[in-house]
């Protein structure tokens, strides 16, 4: 979510932070009051208080680091991201260089925070995140568990709305990535309810994240998804599907199996159009599709907006709501980029201010929000909309 500059030029710099070099050429963070333990496939470990001053010059280290932490290029994107492979290994390794920053308990406070703030400036007043809970660790290696991180979201969320009193807040959906194995499924299924259970306000629901032509498709996981209805706990499903172009496939079923599994929404479902009743259910039963364009731009799924699918689901009147997905690794920020380009892309020479109104409206009425909260969320967003329209000229 938040700006990998800041997680560079601010946590890199502060004391006890330790980095390697893995065998794959990226980077590896841990903060740690003593030296670290080496670790396999990775350089020995080094602080980076340490190697700034052996070096002459520094900011190319910052920005060989910041390489390490985006999918940003100002260089030939198609020369280096060549295919769909290509580009989620590097999306990968990203997102493991930067976990050992984020997961130290000081640094998981400030950098959610520092989140909330850009997305905040971006003029976002409420958003619903979907959270790994990975494990924290603070600097004597100590762990705090799911619980831990889910109360501490909680907690940074208040404080940050005390200070910006007109943001409406923000939930979560617990994740976990879609390799795992269907046995170890069923107990973090077991966790997720328990969370849901003594987190009612603040975790909303479940989803499997990761490429899903790599992973395990949802049919897969059965049993384990079954598992609340079962027991009569309901635990509302975000599912990702249809993040694929290989048709006909066990993956391409998987917006199928979301609908089967009653998904609240459908992330991504680039997929959609291939398959005529997943989106006829899914309009009548007002499942709105989470469209991500940048995402799907440089993750390789379409080219030129102009022919992503969501352009045909939006002129159907499909319910759609526009995400950043992972912007911060895109070299984007907030929403506005994502709905700049849902705004050229889709909607052509057709769209109008109605356009990102209806948009913006939509992330209301397809939230998790209860129906008195999502009437009060758009009494707040009329506010707001009166006050730019009226400062404007268009």
């Amino acid at each position: 979510m938040g700006d990998p500059e800041w997680l560079v030029k601010n946590v890199t710099y502060r004391p006890n932070c330790y980095m390697c070099v893995t065998d794959k050429w990226s980077v590896s963070f841990i903060f740690s009051s003593g030296q670290p333990k080496n670790v396999p496939n990775c350089s020995a470990w080094i602080l980076m208080e340490t190697l700034r001053n052996k070096l002459v010059n520094i900011t190319d280290l910052d920005n060989s680091i910041l390489a390490n932490l985006t999918l940003f290029t100002d260089g030939d994107h198609e020369a280096l991201y060549p295919n769909q492979v290509v580009v989620w290994e590097k999306f990968d390794l990203n997102f493991r260089a930067v976990m050992g920053l984020i997961t130290y308990a000081p640094v998981f406070r400030d950098y959610y925070y520092h989140s909330l703030t850009q997305f905040y400036k971006d003029s976002v007043m409420y958003v619903e995140v979907r959270a790994l809970l990975l494990e924290v660790y603070e600097l004597d290696g100590s762990i705090h568990d799911s619980a831990w991180a889910l109360k501490t979201y909680g907690d940074v969320t208040r404080q940050f709305i005390a200070d910006h009193p007109d943001f409406f807040g923000s939930r979560f959906i617990f994740v976990v990535h879609r390799t795992i194995d269907a046995s170890a499924l069923m107990a973090v299924v077991e966790k997720a309810m328990k969370l849901q259970r003594d987190f009612p306000d603040l975790m909303v629901g479940f989803d499997l994240v990761g490429r899903e032509d790599d992973g395990n498709p949802l049919w897969y996981f059965r049993d384990a998804l079954s598992l609340p209805g079962e027991m009569g706990v309901t635990l509302p499903y975000f599912f990702h599907a249809g993040e694929t172009n290989l048709e006909g496939t066990e993956v391409d079923q998987n917006l199928l199996d979301a609908i089967m599994f009653n998904t609240s929404r459908i992330g991504h479902g680039f997929a959609l159009n291939r398959h005529p009743l997943a989106r006829e259910l899914s309009r009548k039963r007002g499942v709105a599709v989470e469209v991500c364009p940048i995402s799907n731009q440089v993750l390789k799924l379409v080219d030129d907006l102009r022919n992503h699918p969501a352009g045909a689901l939006m002129s159907q009147n499909h319910p759609m709501v526009i995400s950043s997905d992972d912007p911060a690794m895109f070299g984007s920020s907030g929403l506005s980029y994502d709905f700049y380009e849902a705004f050229v892309g889709f909607g052509g020479n057709r769209s109008h201010l109605g356009t990102l109104k209806q948009l913006a409206i939509n992330s209301i009425l397809y939230s998790s929000l209860s129906l008195e909260l999502q009437n009060e969320a758009l009494d707040l967003w009329q506010r707001k909309w009166d006050k730019f329209v009226s400062e404007n000229t268009f």
